[in-house]
Formats: structure tokens, sequence, C-alpha cells
């Protein structure tokens, strides 16, 4: 790898720095007693409201309907992430510093598959939360569930729930679009290089 290749694989593991500091997904709902819309926000450690009393006002709509308060400190993930984060950060500037191809593409391997890991887990996490409801809930409607959509929009009685990516993730796809491009620019400027090493041969 090239001086500048290292420096733009570096680039790569840096981004994921402000993935410390914008949110990764958000989830929005559009209710009549709310018109202004009320939402959260999930960051790397954290479940918090887009505005101070979204969280809180979200939970008091969940409860008559028999859904679980969300609960940040109750959920084992957002205390994982930072460090799944820090060990990318950390591992891609350590494959910087020794110019591996080949480990720019396990690098890229691991972070797709962390990432599939955690869109399945945000799906199974907002099954738990729509399914599994309080049999004593002021509120029932026979065959009713109250999952959020993975992404997009969901109609859940009289509240529209929206779910899509927030900054963080596509920090995330611009740190992964950037180590896939040195990864490729590696390769080529490698076969060029044959290519006119064998030339000289040929000239020879």
């Amino acid at each position: 790898m090239s001086s500048k290749q290292r420096i733009g694989m570096a680039l790569a593991a840096l981004l994921l720095l402000l993935i410390y500091f914008f949110p990764l997904w958000s989830i929005s709902m559009e209710a009549p007693q709310y018109p202004e819309g009320i939402g959260m926000n999930i960051t790397v450690n954290n479940i918090e409201g887009k505005s101070p009393h979204d969280l809180e006002n979200i939970n008091g709509l969940n409860h008559y309907i028999g859904m679980k308060p969300i609960t940040p400190e109750s959920i084992p993930e957002l205390k994982i992430m930072p460090f799944i984060f820090g060990f990318l950060i950390v591992s891609g500037l350590a494959i910087a510093w020794r110019g591996n191809r080949k480990w720019i593409l396990a690098w890229l391997g691991i972070f797709v598959l962390l990432a599939i890991a955690g869109l399945v887990d945000f799906y199974i996490w907002g099954y738990d939360y729509g399914h599994n409801l309080n049999p004593n809930a002021p509120i029932k409607v026979p065959g009713m569930t109250y999952q959020p959509p993975l992404i997009g929009s969901k109609q859940l009685l009289n509240i529209n729930a929206i779910s899509q990516p927030h900054i963080g993730f596509y920090i995330a796809l611009l740190s992964m679009s950037v180590a896939g491009l040195i990864w490729w620019k590696t390769g080529n400027s490698k076969g060029a290089g044959k290519k006119q090493a064998d030339n000289k041969k040929a000239a020879a």
C-alpha cells in the first residue's frame, strides 16, 4: 500500500469516531394527540427522545397498549456497541499502519457481518416489544401487534411509526466505502506494477 492508501484506510477508521456523536437510527411517531410528532434516536450507547420529554411520552403511549417501557439501562446492546466500534477503529488503524491489503477485506467483512447482526438484533428487539404485551393493558385489540418497522413506515392504530437510518448510519456506510475503495485501488496498483515489470522483461 502506498502512503496515500494507508492514509485513506486510516481515514476510514477514524470516520467511525463521529458515530459517538451522532444517532445511528431514528424512530418517529405521528399521532393526533401529538400534532408536531414525537420520536426517539438510537445512539451508540443510548436511546433518547428527539425532544426533552419524547421518550417519556412514548412510554406513556406504550403503557396503554401493554408494551414494556423503553429503558436504555436494560438494553445490553447499548453497553456493547461502543466497544464494537472501538475495535473497528483500532483494527482499522492497525491495518493502515501495516499496509496489508488482505486485512482490509477481512476488516470490511467483519464490519458487514456486524452491521447485519445489528439490524437482525434491532428487528428482534422490535418484535419483542411489539408482540409481548401485558394482557392487563387498558387498550386491547384482539390480534393486534405493535412491532415498529425495521425501515419505512407502518400504521399502528392511530399512530404512524416511521423508522429510518440517521447520520451515524451513513457515516458507517461512508467508512466502509472509503475502505472498499482503498482495497480496490491497492489491487489495481499492484496489477499495474506487475504489468510494468512484465513489459520491462519482455523489452529486455
